[in-house]
């Protein structure tokens, strides 16, 4: 180690950036690299989302259609084959309840639950739900098992 190669411990020595509007005397002062007039100059100024420089925003130029229903339930699908392999896997026996489905992460604990007609059911199932299709209805009862409403 020489003079000529001594340095600060990496990390020990932050450089601060420029410091702007500090006079004349600095080179940054007057305008403190903003430019002249314009929004972008003045303090407190802050770009709204989708602002696209003055021309009519994307969101307004699109045109609006459809509505939403405010009273839409939503329900979230099983399908009958997953209450097969729940059956294959020895995880369920004989009754599917609302329980066992968010036990095996099938559903939340707030969802609706709909079971739906894809698949086929070949165990024998009591299951309690809030809706059924009229294919999965009949695939249960066909079964030998029971399709009960929550």
């Amino acid at each position: 180690m020489t003079l000529n190669n001594l340095q600060p411990a990496k990390g020990s020595v932050k450089t601060q950036g420029k410091r702007v509007g500090r006079g004349q005397g600095s080179g940054k002062g007057g305008t403190a690299t903003r430019g002249h007039k314009g929004a972008k100059s003045r303090s407190g100024y802050s770009r709204k989302v989708g602002f696209e420089g003055g021309q009519m925003p994307l969101q307004r130029r699109v045109p609006k259609f459809g509505f939403t229903n405010i009273n839409r339930k939503e329900y979230v699908g099983v399908n009958l084959h997953k209450l097969q392999e729940l059956v294959d896997k020895n995880i369920i026996k004989d009754t599917v309840t609302l329980d066992v489905l968010i036990e095996n992460r099938l559903a939340g604990k707030n969802d609706l639950v709909k079971i739906l007609g894809d698949g086929e059911l070949k165990a024998k199932l009591n299951v309690t739900v809030h809706k059924y299709t009229a294919t999965a209805k009949a695939a249960i009862e066909k079964a030998g098992g029971s399709a009960e409403t929550l």
